[in-house]
């Protein structure tokens, strides 16, 4: 029985899709090669067509992929902790682990990817999908930061999209310097001095 020329027997999808990623991640979609796709996962180009379209369409559920498992594991985070600034800052420091994690290609797939918006090689799919998953961070951060105005751990009157839109163009400058090859600790002086902007509660006075 004939397998097809530079098709493994053993092609597992999961992992081509995680090489592939790796792929995505460091060069974007259009610095990412046929040639370094198919080294990546070890598929010919018509095995790696067959098995998942043509590169707009592997490049989608590379970032799909990513979403879902790195991004949604860190803003869990954002959910989990009752205490609204320990969660932003425990996600804040989490994603900038992410980031710098030397295992993992640097930086962050999306703010990576984003570099390729306006370039008329990009597909438009592409561009939308990573125009939605750039604002995805900022609009959890925005309904944290609304419920804790609501659990009264934010002053009345915080503006919630207008502080979340700052927290996401930190991760964005934390996600450029991860990618640069600045070390945890300088993306961790970056968390510090932004939550010094976090608006303090004034205590109520008691009544006599």
């Amino acid at each position: 029985m004939s397998t097809e020329r530079g098709r493994p027997r053993s092609f597992d999808t999961d992992t081509a899709l995680e090489q592939a990623t790796q792929v995505f991640w460091r060069h974007g979609f259009t610095g990412a090669s046929l040639a370094e796709l198919t080294e990546a996962t070890g598929l010919s180009k018509p095995s790696l067509y067959a098995a998942f379209g043509d590169k707009e369409s592997l490049y989608l559920r590379c970032l799909e992929r990513y979403v879902a498992q790195q991004v949604a594991l860190q803003t869990a985070l954002l959910e989990r902790e009752p205490d609204a600034r320990r969660a932003v800052e425990g996600f804040l420091r989490a994603m900038a682990a992410m980031q710098s994690d030397p295992a993992l290609p640097g930086g962050c797939f999306v703010v990576n990817g984003t570099a390729d918006c306006g370039n008329p090689a990009t597909p438009a799919a592409v561009e939308a999908a990573l125009r939605k998953a750039s604002g995805g961070a900022g609009e959890r951060l925005q309904q944290r930061l609304a419920q804790a105005e609501r659990n009264g751990e934010l002053p009345p009157g915080t503006d919630a999209k207008r502080l979340s839109r700052l927290l996401a163009a930190v991760l964005t400058g934390m996600a450029v310097m991860a990618k640069a090859g600045e070390p945890k600790r300088r993306l961790d002086e970056v968390v510090d001095a932004a939550m010094m902007v976090w608006p303090p509660v004034k205590a109520k006075l008691k009544a006599r």
